[in-house]
This record gives structure tokens, C-alpha cells and sequence, in this order.
């Protein structure tokens, strides 16, 4: 596997049985379960504390439900009763941390894909006491919304290194499909691919519609004959990109390059259809942010030292992605 990491940081990450689940307002793309197992070990002895884990998930989108079950691990093994919430419009998202203020939470794990939106509801939490962490979103941001640290990939650089790759590939005219307009992480990925490969043009597709994704993907590549790559910014979207592609006879002139990761779409880069995807390891977003606030009450300590843990990016290709699809199929990549 081909690794870009740019700064080290150290997780403690142990797997234990998983004890509850909390309820949630939103789920990606699984049914609710009433709970679960997760691998053996012993739950903390700590007084049991109440944490909120409040994302912009859409229904549908696989990525949260890895997040989700690396906090949910988190959670089990911390002896934290996890509140999990998700609403993909920043304002309801907002309401959302102001819920979890009234419950009088001890912590608060949140994403920052529209961070204008959430930024008075954060400053309530952390005059209430209350630490917060970011996590997936809002690498740029954390630090300006009160957050003791953020868990995820720079996607700046992440984008970057999918130019990079492009260009090995011989790349010259790549389509950057954006999901969700407005969200901060998405636009930094796709300004991180066109500053190695300046003729990127953004796509704009509603994601929670994926018949709209693949009209609109094929509308494009038929109105832009010169296109020899196309980039999904989600796993669920990347392999309708696919099919779109396929569809139009442009499998060989078209290359399908992705971020995040899923079983699927690793069974897709190891049967050649898809090129390679960017993997910023959701898992360990999820369980890193749950554990850092449970390591806040249970010693004072804050994980990152004022910096950032970076999960990814990791580039997973064709070489790469047997190794990583037995995870994905457990649902941890």
C-alpha cells in the first residue's frame, strides 16, 4: 500500500464488546440495530459518561456506518453512552449540538463540513465546559470552533495525491463530481487534484439522489469527449460513476478513480474497474474522537498536543486493495 502521511500521531486502539447503542436521528446506509459484538477485551472502569457524536451523514452513504462502528467500538470500550445524531443541513446540524448541550453531555464529536453554520452552537458547548472534538471535516477549521483537536485526512492533500496518481496514469482532463455543495472538505479534494492537473473541472451531482448522479455524470461526459478520468468523492458514488461510464462504452478511455473506501468498491479496484481510491481510514476517525474525549475525563489528558491526528490519506490501488478488502468487508476500511 502505498502510504502519504505527513505527520505522525499515536491512537490507542483496542476492540471490545459493544455495550449500546444510542439513538440517532439519522443513519447512513445500514438499519438500526439494537445492538451488537464487537471483538473481546475488558471495559474501562471509569464512571460511565455521556458523549455525542453529531455528523452531516446522509441517508445511504456506507462511509458513516464505518465511522459510526469505530466510535460505537470506542464507546464500548470506554464505558460511554454514545449519543449519535446526523443531519446533513448545517442548521439542523447545529440544533443537533444544541440538543446535546441540554442533555448535558461531557463531550462533544463533530463534524465541520459547514463550520459557519455550527460555529455559535460549538462556542455554547465549550463555554458550558463541554470538550469538543472535530473529526472527517474540518481539518482547516478546528481550532477557530474550539475543538482540542481533529481526527482525519487533509484533504487538500489528499486531493493532491490523486493528481499525482492521475498524472502517473497519464491523465489529462480529469471530472471532480462533488456530492454535496458547500461542504468544505469536498471542495478542498477536488482543488487538491486540480492543482497538479490544472484542466480539473468540478461537477456538481445531488448525492442523495444517485438516478440524478448518473444522468447528470452521463450528461457530462457526452457534452466533454476530451475526459479521461472521473472522480468519485464517496465510495456509493464513485461505483455509480462507474456504471454511468460503462454504460456509455467509455470503460477504456475513461479512467474511475474514487475517495473512501467500502467492500464494494474494493472488489471494484481489484477487478480493474475502478483505478485506485484515496482511503482516510473513517474507522479510526471515529474511534480516535470517542476515546480522545473519554482520555479528557478520565486523566485530563488531550490527545494531539494542539495538532491535528492525521487518519490518511492512504492510496489503495489494484496491488494494494486485497489486503484491504477482508476490513472492508468487516466493515473497519
Amino acid at each position: 500500500m502505498a502510504q502519504f502521511s505527513w505527520r505522525k500521531a499515536t491512537l490507542v486502539a483496542a476492540i471490545a464488546p459493544m455495550l449500546a447503542l444510542s439513538a440517532c436521528s439519522s443513519t447512513g446506509g445500514r438499519t438500526e440495530e439494537a445492538g451488537g459484538a464487537g471483538g473481546g477485551g475488558q471495559v474501562a472502569t471509569t464512571e460511565r459518561m455521556k458523549i455525542a457524536l453529531i455528523t452531516h451523514a446522509a441517508p445511504g452513504d456506507t462511509f458513516w456506518d464505518i465511522l459510526r462502528k469505530g466510535a460505537e467500538e470506542a464507546a464500548a470500550k470506554d464505558n460511554v453512552e454514545l449519543l449519535y445524531t446526523s443531519d446533513p443541513e448545517g442548521g439542523r446540524q447545529a440544533q443537533l449540538i444544541q440538543q446535546a448541550i441540554d442533555q448535558k453531555v461531557e463531550g462533544i464529536a463533530v463534524t465541520l463540513a459547514k463550520p459557519d453554520a455550527l460555529k455559535d452552537a460549538l462556542k455554547k458547548a465549550t463555554d458550558a465546559g463541554i470538550p469538543v472534538v472535530s473529526l472527517n471535516s474540518g481539518a482547516d477549521v478546528w481550532q477557530q470552533v474550539g475543538a482540542f483537536t481533529h481526527f482525519g485526512s487533509d484533504e487538500n492533500l489528499a486531493g493532491a495525491a490523486v493528481g499525482d496518481k492521475l498524472n502517473s496514469l497519464g491523465a489529462k482532463r480529469p471530472i471532480c463530481v462533488i456530492m454535496e455543495q458547500g461542504n468544505v472538505a469536498l471542495d478542498a479534494r477536488c482543488a487538491g487534484v486540480k492543482s497538479k492537473i490544472p484542466a480539473t473541472e468540478n461537477l456538481f451531482v445531488q448525492g442523495t439522489d444517485m438516478t440524478q448522479v448518473s444522468s447528470t455524470v452521463s450528461a457530462k461526459l457526452q457534452a466533454t469527449p476530451d475526459a479521461d478520468a472521473i472522480i468519485g468523492l464517496g465510495a456509493p458514488f464513485t461505483l455509480t460513476i462507474h456504471k454511468a461510464v460503462e454504460s456509455l462504452g467509455l470503460a477504456d478511455k475513461v479512467k474511475v478513480a474514487s475517495f473512501d473506501m467500502n467492500g464494494e468498491l474494493a472488489q471494484a479496484i481489484i477487478d480493474g474497474k475502478v483505478a485506485f481510491t484515496v482511503d482516510q481510514q473513517p474507522w479510526l476517525q471515529g474511534y480516535g474522537a470517542i476515546d480522545a474525549l473519554w482520555q479528557v475525563k478520565r486523566a485530563g489528558i488531550h490527545v494531539g498536543g494542539g495538532l491535528p491526528v492525521l487518519t490518511g490519506p492512504s492510496i489503495i490501488d489494484q496491488a494494494a486493495a486485497p489486503d484491504v478488502l477482508k476490513f472492508a468487508k468487516e466493515g473497519i476500511r
